[in-house]
């Protein structure tokens, strides 16, 4: 699996992953590559505090023209990840000199999919944005192209936990990085002197009591996947809330 953070967060967030019991793990540019298996997936969107996506890659080719995106594309078994009239999102990063518009390679990686469904079953899957089925992620480095299953869905920063916030609030996985990088780990008191919406406070105060990241969320991606099982879910999420610890003897300032 891929794991994306900020740059200069790679470090933070492959310690994150081993001492989760990740193996593997590889910093790379705004990412760190791990292996774990379905339940450590579960574990790594609960519980990272500096990852923004966590990205299950299914599928690595050759590209050097659009006939080859969208053929490679079409070929992949898409009816074993969601339904004909499920709904799906795609998201691109290029870098290449073979294609230079992330928004177009989308758009070509969507119509190969719905092409295929089209072509079985007389059916396509229709686009939501917001909370679709599947999120696809497409990576394209010069020729290489990664295709990955998003099992966030919505970006990570995202903890769950706002109710309110002020304008302009720091992110909560830029703060929770800062935290750490500072080398703070909950054995000392905290002061925020230039407390706005209060995100440093809590990243603290989760980070001192150990509090999953996003324990709070709504929902993930993975929970709409054809595989997802609710059962091993709920035993990884009960098993990191019995880790959550008290700090009643520490201060959070403003």
């Amino acid at each position: 699996m891929l794991a994306k953070t900020l740059f200069g967060f790679e470090e933070l967030l492959a310690q994150e992953l081993r001492d989760l019991g990740a193996s593997n793990v590889t910093p790379g540019v705004r990412n760190v590559s791990f292996e774990g298996d379905l339940g450590f997936m579960y574990k790594a969107n609960l519980a990272c505090r500096t990852a923004i996506k966590i990205l299950k890659p299914i599928a690595s080719f050759n590209v050097f023209k659009e006939d080859d995106l969208y053929d490679k594309v079409k070929e992949i078994p898409w009816e074993q990840y969601m339904g004909a009239e499920g709904t799906l999102a795609v998201d691109a990063t290029v870098f290449s000199k073979y294609f230079t518009h992330s928004k177009y390679i989308a758009l070509k990686t969507k119509d190969a999919i719905v092409d295929r469904f089209r072509e079985q079953s007389g059916v396509r899957p229709s686009v939501d944005l917001d909370r679709p089925d599947l999120r696809i992620n497409i990576h394209i480095d010069r020729n290489i192209c990664t295709l990955s299953l998003d099992s966030s869905g919505a970006s990570l920063h995202k903890r769950g936990y706002r109710v309110e916030t002020a304008l302009a609030p720091i992110s909560e996985v830029l703060a929770a990085g800062l935290i750490l990088l500072s080398g703070y780990r909950g054995q000392s008191d905290f002061m925020d002197p230039m407390c706005g919406s209060g995100t440093l406070l809590i990243e603290a105060a989760m980070i001192a009591a150990n509090i999953p990241a996003n324990l709070n969320r709504d929902v993930f991606g993975f929970e709409t996947w054809r595989d997802f099982d609710v059962d091993l879910y709920e035993t990884i999420e009960e098993a990191l809330i019995k880790r959550i610890r008290d700090f009643i003897h520490l201060q959070l300032l403003i």
